[in-house]
């Protein structure tokens, strides 16, 4: 249940494991759930996902308080910390549940993502162009329990230490004001 004030923001930027241990780093993040969302099939699994038979991306549906963290905060995060100039690919991770999306939850999220897009595409970070998806969240399907605080649970496991941990440590550096006095 989300508290009154709080809101809620999804985004897929590739693999769901290596966004949510960013996300849980941020000040203001109350909770991060990995998912899918952005597909046609009901109640889909990871098998099916994987398989890339839904339409679904892999997400994170992030509870945030809007009076620590705002919302361009999170864009600017996950625009830095994923390609998104890469259509439905993620470094190997390959396949559209792999891609780049943003699924907003009201009119205000969808214009605040149009204008980090525009001005990001105005300031030529990207050699390409950003093929980000920016739709409305229909439904979004919690994934299986073994997905949740994936990189917390599995520090060790190769993925993590090859992946997720350089991802981590960019993030650390480049938004020091944002992370939680953990």
């Amino acid at each position: 249940m989300v508290e009154s004030n709080n809101q809620i923001a999804v985004f897929g930027g590739g693999c769901f494991w290596c966004t949510e241990a960013v996300f849980k780093k941020l000040k203001g993040v109350v909770s991060v759930v990995s998912g899918y969302a952005g597909g046609s099939a009901q109640n889909p699994s990871y098998s099916q996902v994987s398989r890339g038979i839904t339409g679904h991306a892999e997400v994170i549906k992030i509870e945030f308080n809007p009076k620590v963290v705002n919302f361009r905060d999170l864009l600017e995060v996950f625009f830095a910390m994923h390609d998104p100039t890469t259509p439905n690919q993620q470094g190997a991770d390959m396949g559209e549940q792999y891609r780049s999306i943003i699924l907003y939850t009201n009119e205000a999220q969808k214009q605040e993502a149009e204008k980090i897009i525009s001005e990001i595409a105005d300031q030529k970070i990207y050699n390409n162009p950003i093929v980000t998806e920016i739709k409305p969240l229909e439904q979004f399907y919690e994934a299986e329990d073994y997905h949740q605080d994936y990189f917390n649970k599995n520090p060790s496991q190769p993925y993590c230490q090859v992946v997720i941990n350089p991802k981590l440590d960019k993030f650390k550096k480049k938004f020091t004001s944002l992370l939680k006095d953990d």
